[in-house]
């Protein structure tokens, strides 16, 4: 492996992170700048425009009191300017219900095709698979013990305290 491999391995990690990243912000310009304008997303219901998906997954994932997607085992080859990756995924989401809050954490994998345009890496098609998930009534304790000095709290968009710290807010 080579330097200019390398380095377009970091660049492809680092824009998966920043999917994650916008996702869980719900983040809809963040999330657009991942994907090629002509990217297309199959999360199991067909492949469709990523600008039609961003806005419906936006506003579902916004209903949510938090979620956060954790990325982790990517495989890669890398060739010229594509690639193909595919990343581990576990997703936890905090569902509001009448009858309290529900934790579903979904495991799963993307099988991406990226490509390099204008120096840039970006997810151009994206397939889903889900591997398993687990519901169960939340459990997350927010007061007593440690938790009382843990006050600082993961938001959506500019509330979350890394719009802050990044200067977005």
């Amino acid at each position: 492996m080579d330097l200019t491999e390398t380095g377009d391995r970091l660049a492809i990690a680092e824009t998966l992170a920043l999917y994650c990243r916008g996702i869980d912000r719900c983040d809809a310009e963040q999330l657009a700048a991942a994907f090629t304008p002509d990217a297309k997303i199959d999360y199991g219901d067909g492949a469709k425009p990523i600008l039609e998906v961003i806005p419906g997954l936006v506003a579902g994932l916004g209903t949510m009191r938090l979620t956060q997607h954790n990325i982790s085992n990517t495989v890669m080859r890398v060739d010229g300017d594509r690639a193909r990756a595919e990343t581990n995924c576990v997703a936890l989401h905090i569902i509001p219900t009448p009858a309290g809050e529900i934790e579903l954490v979904v495991g799963g994998r993307y099988l991406d095709h990226l490509e390099k345009r204008e120096g840039r890496w970006q997810i151009a098609e994206r397939l889903y698979i889900m591997d398993w998930n687990r519901t169960a009534p939340a459990t997350m304790a927010l007061e007593g013990g440690l938790f009382d000095g843990l006050q600082r709290r993961g938001a959506r968009g500019a509330d979350d305290p890394s719009a802050a710290w990044w200067g977005e807010g």
